[in-house]
């Protein structure tokens, strides 16, 4: 896993410049029980290779630029930021220029538990930070982190039941929050429940049991008709309006989102008709488009609604730079996560779907021009530092541009999602 390093500040009081080369930051989702995030953990990476290997006041004026340039408060949207941090971070004081109230600090599993860093998270703590022991299996040598720690991060794909039945019985008398990471699949996510986890990372949320030979539900198939609707290049008002007001969920959805702060509408719009009339054709393709969204994973994790909102921006966002149709890409990244909403397979879903051939094998997992965006952003999603560099490469993709996206479109999905909820 790549990590956010912080190693030993420099003494010269010059200002802080961006380092020119490559700068990734990623966030994943931690889930509470009731499948709430919890808060993110952020990965960053400041050149080539994941884990910094030059200069530390190079390394420290990075880390700095990454969080005054993007802010923890902004990628998180206000909730807890893990961050990954080696010794010198924790021992010499340079994890003080992050917020404590926002931070949790994590402990890596390679760090020896000296005398002088233990003490040093002790004053971390009284500092306002929380602490998380990362990737933790027991030895005798970790107990006064233990004592000190908020939570303890459990890495299922290393550790068997057995191994993490009496890391927990130990664990019992202590009070910390029990993360299992690495959850991928709702198995994993059932068992780690049943075993007194509380909280989870992992990409079991979007990945859920696959319902083969079970059909598109009908009402699911009327959405996708005004999906194809709102594709083609002049729309039928009167039968789209009459198609919308069929869902009055949906209508609800479209005209709140009309109505919200994100589309800066200054009168009140009340029917589907005026929605169009006030916003124009364009504006009105994706915020139906976003209100359908919201209907189809109206019962899963909001998490899941989040990330296709992310990815539709993101894409739409960063046509530009692929030479696509931002309206089709945005479509493409939102359609992205259908599995997800609907249970079903990709290859059951795309033959009902009203795209293009090349963008319906891009949801497919087909490697072509179309996919470039989404592809960039997958990557980006799990830390895949190595994977992000070869579609840009092959793209001829700007890396930094594409952040710049990717940072944009995580406000712009944050407001989407408290309009449409």
């Amino acid at each position: 896993m790549a990590t956010l390093s912080i190693s030993r500040a420099s003494n010269e009081s010059a200002p802080l410049e961006v380092p020119e080369g490559l700068r990734y930051v990623a966030r994943q989702a931690i889930l509470d029980l009731r499948g709430r995030v919890h808060g993110y953990e952020l990965l960053f990476r400041s050149g080539p290779e994941a884990v910094f290997r030059g200069d530390g006041d190079l390394a420290t004026r990075t880390m700095l630029d990454n969080t005054v340039i993007y802010g923890l408060e902004r990628l998180t949207c206000g909730l807890p930021a893990f961050v990954n941090c080696t010794e010198e971070a924790l021992t010499e004081h340079m994890v003080h220029v992050l917020p404590p109230s926002m931070t949790v600090l994590e402990i890596l599993e390679s760090l020896e538990p000296t005398p002088r860093l233990i003490d040093a998270c002790r004053k971390l703590k009284c500092s306002g930070f929380r602490l998380a022991l990362d990737d933790f299996t027991w030895k005798p040598k970790f107990e006064p982190l233990v004592e000190l720690a908020d939570y303890v991060k459990v890495d299922f794909a290393v550790t068997g039941a057995e191994e993490r039945k009496s890391l927990l019985k130990r664990l019992s008398s202590v009070t910390v929050a029990l993360l299992a990471e690495k959850v991928e699949t709702p198995e994993e996510y059932k068992q780690a429940r049943a075993e007194g986890f509380t909280l989870f990372q992992g990409f079991y949320f979007c990945r859920p049991v696959l319902m083969k030979n079970r059909k598109v539900p009908a009402n699911r198939l009327f959405q996708i008709e005004i999906l194809q609707m709102l594709q083609d290049d002049s729309m039928d008002l009167l039968k789209l309006s009459a198609l919308v007001k069929k869902d009055a969920s949906l209508t609800y959805r479209l005209l709140r989102l009309v109505n919200s702060p994100m589309c800066f509408v200054r009168q009140e719009v009340r029917s589907i008709q005026s929605a169009l009339m006030v916003v124009g054709e364009e504006a009105f393709r994706r915020i139906a488009t976003l209100a359908i969204t919201s209907e189809l994973s109206a019962d899963r994790p909001t998490e899941v609604l989040r990330m296709a909102f992310l990815r539709g921006r993101f894409c739409e966002l960063a046509a530009g730079l692929c030479a696509a149709d931002p309206t089709e890409q945005y479509l493409l990244g939102m359609l992205s996560l259908l599995p997800a909403m609907l249970g079903l397979p990709m290859e059951e879903l795309t033959p009902a779907l009203p795209l293009r051939d090349e963008i319906r094998r891009a949801l497919e997992g087909t490697i072509n021009q179309e996919r470039s965006a989404l592809g960039w952003l997958e990557s980006h999603e799990r830390g895949d530092w190595a994977a992000c560099d070869a579609v840009a490469q092959a793209n001829g993709l700007n890396q930094v541009q594409l952040l710049g996206c990717f940072v944009e479109a995580v406000g712009w999905a944050e407001a989407a999602l408290q309009s449409a909820l």
